[in-house]
């Protein structure tokens, strides 16, 4: 009487397991979005300035109260890395370090009798300092 051994190996013919199928790709949503009367003022900036713009570069930097603000300036090009939200007209070009804190947000411009100025509602706030400058996610 013999006894199998660990070591024996059974050789078969059996096919290998098919791979998933791909799940199709759901479309990327844009960073932020742009209201209406934030695009006619974006374009009416660009329109004054006297050089060539391809548009305005978001970003968020380390300032205020609570620990980060917005940043807005003119773009003189695009760069490899930005991530570009083009609606109403106008392009946006978001720093790709800010894109994290940026999605889902919407870009306004307010217009009052004592101030104007774009305005940022961000779904990820936590929370903003009293004079409203910064923000922390």
């Amino acid at each position: 009487m013999s006894t199998p051994t660990m070591t024996e190996t059974v050789a078969t013919d059996a096919p290998k397991p098919a791979a998933p199928a791909a799940r199709p790709r759901r479309p990327r949503p844009q960073v932020m979005t742009v209201t209406p009367s934030a695009a006619e003022r974006v374009k009416a900036l660009i329109d004054k300035r006297d050089k060539p713009t391809v548009g305005i570069r978001i970003g968020v930097r380390s300032k205020g109260c609570s620990g980060m603000s917005y940043t807005l300036e003119y773009a003189e090009k695009q760069e490899p890395m930005d991530e570009v939200v083009d609606t109403e007209g106008v392009k946006l070009l978001i720093d790709p370090k800010a894109s994290l804190f940026l999605i889902g947000t919407v870009m306004d411009y307010e217009e009052d009798k004592l101030k104007s100025g774009f305005v940022f509602k961000n779904p990820n706030e936590k929370g903003r300092c009293g004079c409203g400058e910064s923000f922390h996610v």
